[in-house]
């Protein structure tokens, strides 16, 4: 079949399933672009000749397009996203921080970046960066480190194969992430006589991998002489469905559950066998059983830093680890007994291999004393107050708000912790919050994404001023895509989670407040800046609503249920307001080991003792 590469890329992509379980449905759900010289030609023109089989959707930010098609692959569980392509140049590489996103989170994406000529006759073209070491070198190799599977096609004839292995990947739920595909212009638009059986429908099974049966034996032998066993729920558990046979395994087992930032809502809020979230984000019930635990049983989770306090949390010096995952990658670190298999395979085997066995009530009842101590604790922080609005308040009143069928999307800031420690999640999936890699920017863009996939959800985005400024022009995007979202802008006039860091560090809150420079000291310490950002929300078309008290909060956020479109409630909060019970989970973040600020002795002091609670191996 005689087409150009890129019409040949559209062709293909329109034809690739998916499959897990009996249900089917598009690898490639659209694709999302900012059309340059470098893609109008190729890609742009395939795209308007395609039509409705392969939807395009204009965004106004690269880096944001690939948050919302992360998004969407979060939201369908990893079994369909979308495409996005841009021109060489800055719309390449506004890229990297999407696609290093997707890759931490392990989320399946697919980058079509455009790139310089193949043949070289017109160098160097716009917006190229001539390295003098090679020809071959072109911006779009800053995406390699961050790609799961990354090529550049020089030749039509190297399309097929290249093709076929970024299907591969975006398919393999051990080793999926962002996958580029770098497209020269030249070569975009070039004919090429294509075989046409790489246009014929085809259908990529997901497999479900089944653990090793020694190994399977190994991990229920350790479990069954637990004494004080916890659950650590990570993302995979709700990636791969497994969140009934999680529910079931608690039931047979009677093994607690605590949860990562990507594994909450494994257990819906309330669930007898539900302890809350874990680690520096955590609630003082999870990581007071964390301490406690002699065997740990990780089931989808990479252990990140938060999730271990730094390697300070699981403190009891015999405790072992049973590692459930679908990556040996993960499956092997602290240690573990490793299981490397799909999250609800592997503990359909280990309810097998544990029948019988159950915890001894009285371990039950503590936990559930320590999950009643910590609701009371949140209940008080939510509570309204004389002063402003506190962030606790703000969760408290959408948490409220939010039916079981909606979503809350947020990303970086304080919130995030805040709503790992207090969002009572109703069902897997409502709480999309992405912690992987913390990026600011990533809440409207992944509302869209979220909406794209799930259209019959309310989504609410909860952004902070610092986040919002990052990446508030996506507003537009969902005006013109009819996608409604309610965005809760919450504005404490700066960084406020570096703020309260910085002070522990010895670092005084510098760098931190969003201040005017003072004209006697030189620094960013003079007035609030004159900043409207409700303003800027309704010049990006939204309806905007400006709740003072607790009581305007939640009428808003009716208010914004019943509306047609996309409202942003903005809501400013104290600058240092009360954010709710802590974690008492340490963070390690070296602090200067030497210097003259007031507060740096007793940063130093804190630092140490933290310091002694970690463990640098298992």
């Amino acid at each position: 079949m005689r087409m150009t590469v890129a019409q040949a890329v559209v062709t293909f992509l329109a034809q690739q399933e998916t499959e897990r379980d009996g249900v089917r449905q598009r690898l490639i759900a659209g694709c999302f672009g900012i059309l340059g010289h470098g893609n109008v030609a190729g890609l742009g023109q395939a795209l308007l000749q395609a039509g409705s089989r392969m939807p395009y959707h204009q965004a106004r930010n690269e880096q944001a397009m690939v948050h919302t098609a992360a998004a969407y692959a979060r939201t369908r569980l990893r079994t369909s996203t979308y495409a996005c392509t841009t021109s060489i140049g800055p719309g390449a590489t506004n890229l990297v921080t999407g696609a290093a996103l997707a890759t931490v989170n392990r989320l399946p994406v697919l980058l079509l970046p455009g790139d310089v000529f193949a043949t070289r006759v017109a160098n160097p073209v716009l917006q190229e960066l001539e390295d003098p070491r090679s020809y071959d070198v072109s911006v779009n190799d800053t995406l390699r480190p961050v790609s799961r599977y990354w090529d550049r096609i020089n030749r039509p004839e190297q399309l097929p194969a290249a093709l076929l292995a970024a299907a591969r990947v975006l398919t393999d739920p051990a080793e999926t992430g962002a996958v580029t595909l770098a497209l020269p212009q030249d070569v975009q638009a070039e004919a090429y006589d294509f075989p046409d059986e790489l246009f014929a429908p085809r259908l990529w099974h997901i497999a479900r991998a089944r653990p090793d049966h020694p190994a399977l034996a190994r991990a229920a032998e350790l479990l069954r002489t637990a004494s004080r066993p916890l659950i650590v729920a990570g993302g995979g558990v709700i990636y791969s469905g497994a969140t009934q046979a999680l529910a079931d395994f608690v039931a047979a087992t009677g093994i607690p559950v605590v949860e990562t930032q990507a594994g909450k809502g494994a257990l819906p809020h309330g669930h007898p066998g539900a302890v809350g979230p874990i680690g520096v984000t955590g609630s003082t019930a999870a990581n007071t059983l964390a301490r406690e635990a002699d065997v740990v049983l990780g089931i989808g989770t990479r252990y990140s830093d938060f999730t271990t306090a730094s390697r300070s949390l699981f403190a009891d010096p015999e405790v072992r680890f049973v590692n459930l995952n679908v990556a040996t990658f993960d499956a092997v670190k602290l240690g573990a007994v490793a299981l490397t298999a799909d999250a609800r395979a592997g503990l359909l085997e280990l309810t097998e291999q544990l029948a019988g066995w159950s915890l001894p009530v009285a371990r039950r009842k503590r936990a559930a004393t320590l999950v009643a101590g910590w609701d009371a604790a949140v209940d008080a922080g939510r509570a309204a107050t004389g002063g402003p609005l506190t962030q606790a308040q703000v969760i408290g009143a959408v948490n409220d708000a939010a039916e079981a069928a909606d979503v809350v999307v947020c990303a970086a800031g304080s919130m995030p912790g805040d709503l790992h420690r207090q969002w009572r999640a109703a069902r897997p999936g409502q709480y999309h919050v992405e912690y992987g890699y913390s990026c600011m920017g990533y809440e409207i863009a992944g509302g869209l994404g979220v909406r794209l996939a799930d259209p019959e959800a309310e989504v609410f985005v909860l952004v902070g001023d610092g986040s919002y400024l990052m990446m508030a022009q996506e507003l537009a995007t969902a005006i013109a895509e009819g996608l409604k979202l309610t965005v809760v802008l919450v504005d404490n006039r700066g960084y406020a989670s570096i703020g309260e860091l910085s002070e522990q560090v010895g670092g005084e809150r510098f760098g931190t407040s969003y201040r005017a420079r003072h004209p006697d000291t030189g620094r960013l310490d003079g007035p609030d800046l004159p900043v409207d950002l409700a303003a800027n929300a309704a010049s990006l078309g939204a309806q905007v609503d400006r709740p003072a008290t607790l009581d305007e909060l939640r009428t808003a956020l009716a208010k914004a249920r019943s509306a047609a479109g996309t409202t942003v409630v903005y809501v400013r909060t104290g600058l240092t307001g009360d954010p709710g019970p802590p974690s008492d989970a340490w963070w390690d973040v070296p602090v200067a080991q030497v210097g003259t600020t007031s507060q740096l002795s007793a940063a130093q002091s804190g630092y140490a003792e933290g310091k002694a609670t970690q463990r640098g191996h298992w």
